[in-house]
C-alpha cells in the first residue's frame, strides 16, 4: 500500500484528488494521512469528501475514513466502470475539482459515461467551468476521447447550486500531445459575468480590462446570469493561440472593488503573454495526469507553481512515468512526460 503524507509540498486537496486518481488508474491501494493538516480547516471538506465518494463509486473501491473533517483515508480500488453517475457536493464546493478526480480514469474506461455534478461551477482556487470548456477539454479531445460539457446552471461561491453534465466516450489509451510553440496571438476577448448584482460592476471591470489590455469595445462583453441561485461575479480573459485557448479568471468578492478584480486578472494575462509560452500555469498542472496516464507528451509553460511541483511528486509515487523539467530561455520551463519504456505511444498530436 502506498503511503502519502497529505501535508507535504503544497499540502492541499490536490494531493488527495491526484492520489485517488492514480490509485484508480494503477490499481494500487493508498493510505492518505495528515490530510490538509496545515490548512485553517484541516481534513476533508465537502468537496474533498465528494471526490473520495465519487472515486469510490466509479472505481468500486473499499474506503475507510470517508467522513467530514477526516485527516486519514484508506482507499482500496476495484475495477473502474463507465456508466451514469450523479454527485452532489452539497455546498458551493467545486464541481470541477470532483470531476478532475474521476475524469482521467473514465477517459479510458470500459464504457461511455454520463456524469452530473451539482455544487459550485465558478469557484476561486479551482478551475471554473469556462476553463474546462474552452481550454482543458479541447486538449483532452485531441488525445482521442470525445468529452462534451454542458452547464445546466452556474453556481457561484458562496451560494453554489450549480449543475454541470459531462458525457464521455472513452478510448483504450490517450494519445500523445505536444505544445511547445506559442505562435501568434489570434485574438483576445474579455467577459465580465454578474449574477444577482448590478450590471455596472461588470461595466467597470470591462473598462479597466479594455484599457489594460488595449481591447476595443467589440472584444468586451457583459454576461448577466439569471439562473444562478446566488450572487456572483467573474471576469474571464480568453487568449486564443493556434494550439490552445488560455482562459484567465478573476473572481469578485464582497468588499473588493470591481476595478481591483479586473486589474489583477489583467496582470495575470499580461504575465502569460509576456512569457511567450503556449501553456499557462494552471493548464500546466491540469495536463500532468492525462499525459502521465496516457502516452506522454511535452509542453512549455511559465515557472511552475508549488501546486504543480507537488502534483509531479505524487505522480512519481504511483508510476514509473518519467517527468523531466528543462529550463528554457526567459524563465520558461519545458515539461517532458514519458511513459514507462515498456509501453509504446498510442499516437502523436501536434
Amino acid at each position: 500500500m502506498i503511503e502519502i503524507d497529505g501535508a507535504f509540498g503544497e499540502g492541499g486537496g490536490q494531493i488527495v484528488r491526484s492520489s485517488l486518481t492514480l490509485s484508480l488508474a494503477t490499481g494500487q491501494p493508498v493510505r492518505l494521512y495528515n490530510i490538509r493538516a496545515g490548512r485553517k480547516k484541516p481534513g476533508l471538506l465537502r468537496q474533498h469528501l465528494t471526490s473520495v465518494q465519487a472515486a469510490a463509486r466509479v472505481g468500486n473501491a473499499r474506503v475507510e475514513g470517508a467522513a467530514p473533517g477526516s485527516r486519514e483515508v484508506t482507499f482500496e480500488p476495484g475495477p473502474v466502470t463507465g456508466g451514469t453517475y450523479h454527485f452532489s457536493v452539497g455546498s458551493a464546493g467545486s464541481t470541477t475539482l470532483v470531476l478532475q478526480t474521476i475524469l482521467p480514469v473514465l477517459l479510458t474506461s470500459d464504457a461511455p459515461s454520463k456524469v452530473v455534478i451539482e455544487g459550485g461551477t465558478h469557484n476561486p482556487f479551482a478551475p471554473p467551468f469556462p476553463f474546462l470548456e474552452r481550454t482543458f477539454i479541447p486538449l483532452i479531445n485531441r488525445m482521442g476521447p470525445n468529452v462534451r460539457l454542458t452547464l445546466h446552471r452556474p453556481g457561484f461561491f458562496p451560494a453554489g447550486g450549480g449543475k454541470l453534465e459531462v458525457d464521455i466516450e472513452p478510448m483504450a489509451r490517450l494519445g500523445r500531445i505536444e505544445l511547445t510553440g506559442r505562435g501568434e496571438v489570434q485574438g483576445i476577448r474579455a467577459t465580465a459575468i454578474v449574477a444577482g448584482l448590478p450590471r455596472h460592476i461588470a461595466e467597470r471591470e470591462l473598462k479597466v480590462l479594455g484599457r489594460q489590455l488595449d481591447l476595443p469595445a467589440s472584444r468586451l462583453q457583459v454576461q448577466e446570469e439569471r439562473a444562478a441561485h446566488g450572487p456572483g461575479n467573474v471576469v474571464l480573459i480568453e487568449i486564443a493561440l493556434p494550439e490552445v485557448t488560455e482562459v484567465v479568471t478573476g473572481f469578485g468578492q464582497r468588499g473588493k472593488p470591481a476595478e481591483r478584480v479586473a486589474r489583477e486578472a489583467a496582470m495575470e494575462a499580461k504575465a502569460f503573454l509576456e512569457a511567450g509560452v503556449p501553456v499557462g500555469q494552471h493548464l500546466a498542472d491540469q495536463l500532468l495526469l492525462p499525459l502521465a496516464l496516457g502516452s506522454g507528451g511535452v509542453y512549455v509553460t511559465q515557472s511552475l507553481t508549488p501546486h504543480t511541483e507537488t502534483n509531479i511528486e505524487v505522480i512519481r509515487r504511483f508510476t514509473d512515468c518519467a517527468i523531466r523539467r528543462l529550463e528554457e530561455p526567459g524563465g520558461a520551463v519545458r515539461i517532458v512526460v514519458d511513459p514507462p519504456a515498456t509501453e509504446s505511444p498510442a499516437g502523436e498530436f501536434h
